[in-house]
């Protein structure tokens, strides 16, 4: 087991976390991440269809029975949110990790109730979760990829095809992703950084569409990834070559399970109750804004 944090090591503002999401394994590694850091674990949660009333989250000697809300009630999943207002108070941070049919569904309830959350999950309409997050100014992380190496990337990126634009004109590009079978969307970090290699130049210039998604078992082990870690990890490789093939870049990011995301997620939301604390004025942030600010462990 992980060594005891040390009372030095405690955030200084205890955080409750209301983890959407529960009982899938991104959900069940966020919810032990938050135990480990010192936080506490909210006893409702939302969730999609089918799932089961309730589940058990067990770390650091804690274990928490949290009732799980479905999507087929929307106004019970509205309420759930304000009870756990009402319980817990101003240090709930929500955190959806659900589905990408629910990125907007949710986001409405938390704007609608100004309860601050982290929203990890991918898909869905961004400009108009943007929107109704900032429209409501109700504080919130949002960002496609939570591990802090990844975050750094593409910031690099960003800055990169700032200060250099069309350093890549003429090269053609390659992107191709693979998560566990169970993810539903093409991957928001590729995405993301799609938008980068755009600036830099790629001729033609490169459309989402054309990322590459391996979610099939054989494709998957193809590209390398390893067969015990199938069920949960997130490859990705761009490749860049020249008009006349002599010259190929290729970056590449590979992760192996959950854990680096779940510790980056309880980043998000210990930089976001220091937010609140303060007042800050500007309430939307993303993760790089949480790397600017050293706030990742």
């Amino acid at each position: 087991p992980p060594p005891r944090r040390r009372a030095a090591d405690m955030p200084a503002t205890k955080a409750t976390v209301m983890m959407n999401g529960l009982p899938g394994a991104m959900g069940l590694e966020i919810a032990a991440a938050t135990l480990r850091r010192g936080h506490g674990l909210a006893t409702a949660a939302l969730t999609g269809p089918g799932c089961p009333a309730e589940c058990e989250v067990t770390e650091a000697g804690q274990t928490v029975k949290v009732s799980l809300v479905g999507s087929e009630t929307p106004g019970g999943q509205q309420k759930a949110v304000e009870d756990m207002q009402a319980k817990y108070g101003k240090n709930l941070v929500i955190v959806d990790f659900t589905h990408p049919s629910a990125v907007n569904p949710n986001a409405d309830i938390y704007s609608a109730t100004k309860c601050p959350f982290v929203m990890g999950t991918t898909g869905g309409d961004r400009d108009k979760l943007m929107k109704v997050t900032s429209d409501s100014e109700t504080y919130a992380v949002v960002a496609p990829n939570m591990c802090k190496q990844i975050v750094a990337f593409q910031a690099t990126m960003e800055k990169m095809a700032s200060d250099f634009p069309n350093a890549f004109g003429g090269y053609k590009m390659e992107v191709t992703e693979s998560h566990q079978s169970t993810k539903a969307d093409t991957s928001g970090t590729a995405k993301a950084m799609v938008a980068s290699f755009n600036e830099l130049g790629v001729t033609p210039q490169f459309k989402v569409d054309e990322i590459e998604k391996l979610r099939k078992e054989e494709d998957q082990v193809a590209f390398g990834v390893p067969k015990d870690a199938l069920s949960g990890h997130a490859w990705h490789t761009y490749t860049l070559t020249s008009g006349d093939g002599s010259v190929q870049f290729q970056f590449k990011h590979n992760v192996c399970g959950r854990r680096t995301y779940a510790e980056g997620v309880v980043d998000a939301v210990e930089f976001l109750v220091d937010k609140i604390v303060s007042g800050s004025k500007k309430r939307v942030f993303n993760m790089i804004d949480v790397l600017s600010e050293g706030k990742m462990q």
